[in-house]
């Protein structure tokens, strides 16, 4: 009996190796797969289209022999449609913070126009008026910063912008004048977004912007004629203006990620 015992163990002792290398054999251990996470870091360029609008502000001040007398302030409703492209950079952190820089410039149909009449009641001359103001083209140069959803992207931005306005205005009673005025002024926006990575290097993106252009001076004289400018000239009789250019923006847009 002794010997039987001692024979199953020494079996035993010599089979655990060999049954352990079939082990390892027939059961090999699988390196798990990990999906690689989106990046945001790069530079983009994209096109986008919007709608906008707000006020146009006209502040008038009338004068006669260098002394004002007369002082009006108008608002018109401003909107139209714009479109443009955009052009800037992204470098994500590893905590999910994104910084970046972006500039873009648009092409603008943002306006707004008024028409007036009436009748003096003292000599019962009638009255014509119309004046308006736009905005040809504007752009902004602004920093964003945001944060990394994996390809969800919020965030928010502001800067300096920039903008060609035009203002306009004829009147017609006993005589004949008007006023034209343009120029490229700059001022400041801020605003924030959306942006979704559709595929590694597509990207799209909503963004609402405020902007804030300044004013547009213009000067003109009442009446018409050589005699009207020469009253212009020596400051008799003339009004001065400006127009404030503010308006809001809603866009979206395509970015193509290098």
């Amino acid at each position: 009996m002794k010997r039987l015992l001692l024979a199953t163990v020494a079996f035993a002792a010599l089979s655990a190796p060999a049954m352990a290398a079939d082990l390892a054999t027939k059961y090999p251990v699988k390196a798990v797969a990990v999906a690689p996470v989106f990046s945001w870091t790069g530079f983009y360029i994209g096109a986008n289209v919007g709608y906008g609008g707000d006020k146009f502000t006209f502040d008038e001040v009338e004068s006669y022999n260098g002394y004002p007398y007369y002082a009006t302030s108008t608002s018109l409703n401003s909107s139209g449609f714009f479109a443009g492209g955009q052009i800037g950079y992204n470098y994500q952190f590893a905590n999910n913070v994104v910084l970046g820089a972006e500039t873009d410039l648009q092409w603008s149909g943002i306006e707004g126009k008024a028409d007036y009449s009436s009748v003096y009641l003292y000599g019962g001359y009638p009255y014509t008026s119309s004046f308006g103001a736009s905005v040809d083209y504007f752009g902004t140069i602004r920093a964003r910063i945001g944060y990394a959803f994996d390809r969800f992207l919020p965030y928010i931005t502001g800067g300096a912008a920039y903008g060609k306005t035009k203002v306009s205005g004829s009147y017609y009673d006993y005589s004949v004048g008007g006023f034209s005025a343009s120029g490229t002024n700059w001022g400041w926006t801020v605003g924030g977004g959306v942006e979704y990575a559709i595929t590694n290097n597509w990207t799209f993106k909503t963004e609402y912007l405020y902007v804030d252009l300044g004013s547009t001076d213009y000067t003109y004289a009442s009446g018409s004629g050589p005699e009207a400018m020469i009253a212009l000239d020596r400051g008799y009789s003339n009004t001065t203006g400006s127009v404030d250019t503010k308006f809001h923006t809603l866009k979206a847009g395509v970015n193509y990620k290098f």
